[in-house]
């Protein structure tokens, strides 16, 4: 008989700038109820009865494929309680249901003894992400046998053949250029163990049907079943390591082990694109209230800029160390070692950029300013967004508006009131519901016009971008587009028509249009199709109270690429009230629609 004791310990951090645990997002994080404690057992505990070879650990990753052919690297530490010669068999079946196997024996000293090997794959059915292709999946199993040839030990489990490339932040799958439309995603619950496998294929089904290609995994490692929907469904992943902002010196050690145990746990997920080691690694967190003036300068800005210039023990040796140990272990795909990180000395070449015009600093019409005036923050935008209340709010207890618990609401349930009233201040509506709604709209304008503007950058210089987040984790006034029970607001009817694979854009309509004053609006279609849109024709139509103008244009769209297809040039009208512009593009088989507001006002 065996009895199977398992002690498990989740203290809650002392000092969040230094923290002792490699938990990620579940230790501190701000769209999370602070007060819940994930630790414990997530998934079922087993027992494993093995011969005398054990499989230690192992790793299995497609090194490199294209359409003649394709590598599967193995790697596997095998325990030997005694000197002995093993068979080590390798299956491949491909989706077509074919096998193939591979054969070698091997001599094993007593102890620890590791492994490598590849299998060459010829004509292989390659993986692609669901905006590309098919994701076919092949299955890989590997067994141990001893020399009687009884099977010790196996490991079975499917695997992508596909190849993935970052070039200055421009994706490529295959070889094939892909615009990366992301948004991030944290745990599907505050109590992981008790998420059902049906929670995680809803969130990766919502993100193909809201039109994304990328779900960043934000500060921490999900369960598997989530990897598994990805894989099925051809939905790429950006992976985090589960560090998050400030760490202690103490944790270089456990870091490090745990970032090889993560690259043998996801490595054979064709879905898992990117590994990030660390997220916005700020030794001081500056608070919300703090990071703008009254008049909303950035001033947390700058003081995080200047941060990001000297160096840091979590950005200089904590995520150099641990990037280093993931790229060892896995080098088919980009490693990143921190994100949202501003360029700084030497190289003055950063990361991916967390832009937060709208929400923290400024307007959200200032993004595109920003990325026209700093063209490297563009490369890829790695965070935005804004704040609203989701449409079920019991929890806000609004029927006591305006005396809200706005502190409750803000330790448990992320509102960030002091952002909110210098956005959509609560103070100027008379109750709850019309300010929740107010929150909503902002949200979704919001992303809207920020994601049309990255994809009018589309690889000139931006290769994508993630908006943050996705979904919930708990009842929360958060930045995501769908609530904690996957409901949506309207921030996620926005993110799908902006993430629409060809949409019609254009500049901007100033927020106050005055009479007389002259309006010269370029139009842009972005197409993410991979064929040509031939004979599409453009319509832009300006009205105002009592008249309007029309221009048209036609011609061919390119495959994959943002298009400039003319400029409405014209002096709005000598007059008041509501300005629109209407965008309107047709081709064989696609429509798309675009609208923009303003006020005309008469000169001062």
């Amino acid at each position: 008989d065996h009895v199977l004791a398992v002690e498990v310990a989740s203290s809650p951090p002392s000092d969040l700038g230094a923290k002792r645990n490699v938990t990620g997002v579940f230790d501190h994080w701000d769209a999370m109820d602070p007060d819940a404690n994930a630790g414990g057992i997530w998934r079922p505990v087993r027992i494993i009865t093995t011969g005398p070879i054990r499989i230690l650990h192992y790793r299995c990753l497609c090194s490199d494929a294209s359409p003649d052919s394709a590598t599967v690297s193995l790697r596997a530490v095998l325990g030997a309680t005694e000197p002995t010669d093993i068979e080590l068999c390798t299956t491949l079946r491909r989706p077509t249901g074919e096998t193939e196997q591979h054969q070698d024996i091997h001599e094993l000293a007593a102890g620890e003894n590791r492994v490598e090997w590849d299998v060459p794959v010829e004509s292989p059915d390659l993986w692609w992400p669901h905006t590309l292709g098919e994701p076919h999946l092949h299955h890989v199993e590997v067994t141990v046998r001893e020399v009687d040839g009884d099977v010790s030990d196996r490991r079975d489990h499917p695997i992508g053949l596909r190849s993935f490339e970052l070039d200055n932040w421009i994706a490529s799958v295959n070889g094939e250029r892909l615009y990366l439309k992301g948004a991030h995603q944290g745990p599907a619950r505050l109590d992981p163990a008790n998420a059902t496998p049906d929670d995680f294929r809803r969130d990766v089904d919502l993100a193909v049907d809201c039109g994304l290609d990328l779900l960043r995994i934000h500060g921490h490692v999900s369960r598997p079943e989530l990897y598994d929907a990805a894989d099925e469904a051809g939905l790429l992943l950006w992976q985090d390591f589960p560090l998050q902002w400030g760490y202690a010196r103490q944790v270089l050690k456990q870091a490090r082990r745990q970032a090889r145990e993560m690259v043998d746990l996801l490595a054979h997920h064709p879905s898992v694109a990117i590994w990030c080691a660390h997220d916005e690694p700020v030794t001081v967190d500056v608070p919300p209230e703090s990071r703008t003036d009254p008049a909303g300068r950035p001033v947390g800005l700058m003081k995080t800029a200047l941060g990001h210039q000297l160096p840091t023990w979590n950005r200089t040796r904590l995520d150099t160390s641990v990037k280093r140990v993931i790229a060892k272990s896995d080098g088919s795909r980009p490693v990143i070692p921190h994100s949202g990180v501003f360029p700084h000395p030497p190289q003055l070449d950063g990361t991916d950029s967390h832009l937060w015009y709208g929400w923290y600093y400024g307007d959200e019409r200032d993004l595109a300013r920003t990325l026209s005036l700093v063209p490297r923050l563009a490369r890829f935008v790695g965070a935005f967004g804004a704040q609203a209340v989701p449409e079920d709010a019991e929890f806000c207890e609004p029927d006591r508006w305006p005396d809200l618990d706005w502190e409750m609401l803000g330790r448990r349930h992320s509102l960030q009131r002091a952002v909110f009233d210098r956005h959509v201040p609560p103070d100027r509506y008379a109750s709850f519901a019309e300010w929740a709604d107010a929150t909503r709209r902002y949200q979704a304008t919001l992303i809207r016009r920020q994601v049309e503007t990255l994809r009018r950058l589309k690889y000139r210089p931006t290769g994508g971008f993630t908006q943050f987040c996705f979904a919930d984790t708990n009842p929360a006034v958060n930045w995501s587009v769908l609530d904690h029970q996957r409901r949506p607001k309207p921030g996620f009817a926005a993110l799908q028509a902006a993430c629409a694979p060809v949409i019609v854009v254009a500049d901007r309509l100033p927020a106050t249009v005055w009479a007389g004053q002259p309006l010269a609006l370029d139009i842009h279609v972005v197409s993410d199709r991979r064929d040509e849109l031939p004979d599409a024709q453009v319509a832009a139509q300006l009205t105002w109270p009592g008249g309007e103008l029309t221009r048209r244009w036609g011609g061919s769209i390119p495959a994959d690429e943002c298009v400039r297809v003319g400029t409405l040039d014209c002096t709005a009208p000598e007059t008041d009230g509501p300005l629109q512009l209407d965008l309107q593009l047709s081709a064989p088989d696609v429509t798309a629609t675009n609208r923009y507001r303003s006020e005309l006002r008469p000169p001062s």
